[in-house]
């Protein structure tokens, strides 16, 4: 563990000699038509605010095809006769239906313009909808990559579902496919073989046999909802639920997994992992957001995703990221991952959604930290604080979290086990549990349901932690390396500090001491200030690198 801290600092020392490397990658980076189309909010799409979907698809799965329509129903946000949805160009718009009558359209790579016969005043309510079919793209390694997972079971029986974070939902679907915007409300339709069964997001409220083999399965989604989110999982489902005693009352729990995972072994893993990881989310975040379309997990052949109200599910019952603790202190291995993560995206990704798929970070950071929190409620501050500092090894330092913005396109992976590290540093310099919760369940409060984006996060914790942190977001975030801090042993006797760092007039908090000694919270600035600690020498010189990610140099 020692020869790997040694190690990471100067590898760090060599990143902040490129101070401008961060800078630099952002203003060189190519983006094409598409990449704009698909990311920037133009007036084709600002025109426009969704409220309902109502998608109803039938999955053909011996010929892996689809087809379907989806209702749009929105309010005019200013006068317009021309607006742009989405949907990948391997799929066929067949029509796009308007009060009875075909609309003409044109295509951009992912993008469909629509033209309407009267301007559309701002304000109005109206609605059309769009008819679709086609092969989907399929994804080869879900969830990292998205599309369509089209896989069997050990039986041999269709096992297939969607996932699509990133890539984006109209991969799939037709849908105005920016994360600024999300419905009220939605009905899922999914029409499927029969003898199979369907499961999507929010509460299950129909099923009707149809004429030519199939079952539809119908979901409403009650609670706002991201297009990402939106699922469908298909498969021979075994149904059993519980409820959970939550903060805003009974909490429905459904959990759907294979006829031959039915066994009361794997049952009650779940139960147990589910239960726990509600239980402390919702002590360090509040009360679960969908209360109104319950919690459900879904078992898949893939890893697992954030579907909201329908977690996919994919860890084979065991604890652990597949049966490893990545942070290879043991604290990883008491609880199944998947739930734990992927729960805490129903606040942190789901209930408080970026805007902005460059503020990705925003998910991942505080969503990785909520493991921690979780290891926290059960197991104790140490431990959670070894299991940050355990994950602080894979993180590369390649790009800054943030990425570019109106482009679709997130920032660097780091944003999961760095994330988590920043957080970490933000409950240190708090020094304040009770402080770091309530900032915690305020973000959730303040933005509940909400869509945001870098300042909005950064201005909250500003606000309400006493603390400057403006610099701090902007060096670990929006920067790929680390401060360094810097400390003089003068000649003169005392003792100086400071940051070396790119982040202009930067400053940030840190706790420093002596040895077996109670650290002291300093604010130490790019300009060096003495430290005034009695005593100190280079031999009991202790600084909390342990819990703060930095470079550090002595001299």
């Amino acid at each position: 563990m020692q020869s790997k801290f040694v190690l990471i600092l100067s590898l760090m020392m060599t990143l902040v000699c490129h101070h401008s490397y961060a800078q630099i990658f952002k203003a060189t980076e190519l983006f094409s038509r598409a990449d704009s189309l698909r990311g920037q909010l133009t007036p084709l799409r600002t025109c426009y605010d969704i409220h309902y979907y109502h998608l109803d698809v039938k999955v053909d799965i011996p010929n892996k095809f689809i087809s379907g329509t989806n209702l749009f129903l929105f309010t005019a946000t200013e006068d317009f006769r021309k607006l742009q949805f989405d949907l990948f160009d391997n799929l066929s718009v067949e029509k796009v239906e308007y009060k009875g009558q075909s609309l003409p359209f044109s295509r951009e790579y992912h993008a469909v313009m629509v033209d309407f016969p009267r301007i559309i005043p701002k304000g109005e309510i109206d609605s059309f909808t769009v008819h679709y079919s086609g092969h989907p793209i399929q994804a080869t390694r879900a969830p990292w990559d998205g599309g369509f997972d089209w896989k069997k079971d050990s039986k041999g029986k269709p096992w297939v579902a969607t996932a699509c974070q990133g890539l984006g939902a109209s991969v799939w679907w037709p849908n105005k496919d920016h994360q600024s915007d999300e419905v009220d409300s939605m009905l899922i339709s999914v029409a499927v073989p029969r003898g199979l069964m369907n499961v999507s997001n929010g509460r299950l409220i129909n099923k009707v046999r149809l004429k030519d083999g199939y079952d539809r399965f119908d979901w409403k989604v009650s609670n706002p909802i991201n297009n990402y989110n939106i699922a469908l999982n298909i498969g021979d489902y075994a149904h059993f639920s519980e409820v959970f005693a939550g903060e805003k009352g009974t909490l429905d729990i459904d959990y759907y997994v294979l006829q031959e995972n039915n066994t009361e072994t794997k049952k009650n893993h779940l139960r147990k992992n589910v239960q726990q990881t509600l239980r402390a989310f919702e002590y360090w975040f509040g009360p679960y957001p969908f209360y109104k379309d319950g919690y459900k997990i879904v078992e898949t052949a893939h890893l697992g995703m954030e579907h909201q109200s329908a977690i996919a599910y994919g860890n084979r019952f065991q604890n652990g990221y597949l049966g490893e603790d990545g942070s290879d202190t043991g604290w990883g291995l008491k609880w199944d991952f998947i739930v734990v993560h992927e729960s805490g995206h129903e606040w942190f990704g789901n209930n408080i959604t970026a805007a902005d798929l460059a503020d990705m970070w925003i998910h991942e950071a505080f969503t990785n930290y909520s493991e921690a929190l979780f290891i926290d409620y059960f197991y104790g501050r140490e431990a959670s604080q070894a299991y940050v500092n355990g994950n602080r090894f894979t993180i590369r330092n390649d790009r800054p979290l943030q990425g570019p913005y109106h482009v679709n396109k997130s920032g660097s992976s780091d944003m999961y086990n760095k994330g988590g590290v920043i957080m970490n540093m933000l409950r240190t310099i708090l020094d304040d549990d009770e402080k770091w919760r309530t900032i915690l369940r305020g973000l959730n409060s303040t933005f509940y349901h909400k869509q945001v984006n870098y300042d909005d996060i950064v201005h909250y914790i500003n606000a309400h932690s006493g603390h400057r942190l403006s610099k701090f977001f902007e060096q670990y975030v929006q920067y790929k390396s680390l401060p360094v801090l810097d400390i003089k042993f003068a000649a003169d006797g005392k003792i100086y500090g400071r940051w070396i760092s790119e982040v202009d007039q930067f400053e940030m908090p840190i706790h420093i001491g002596k040895k077996e000694k109670k650290k002291a919270l300093f604010y130490i600035s790019n300009r060096y200030q003495e430290l005034g600690i009695p005593g100190l020498t280079k031999e009991n010189l202790s600084v909390d690198t342990f819990n703060y990610y930095i470079g550090l140099n002595i001299q």
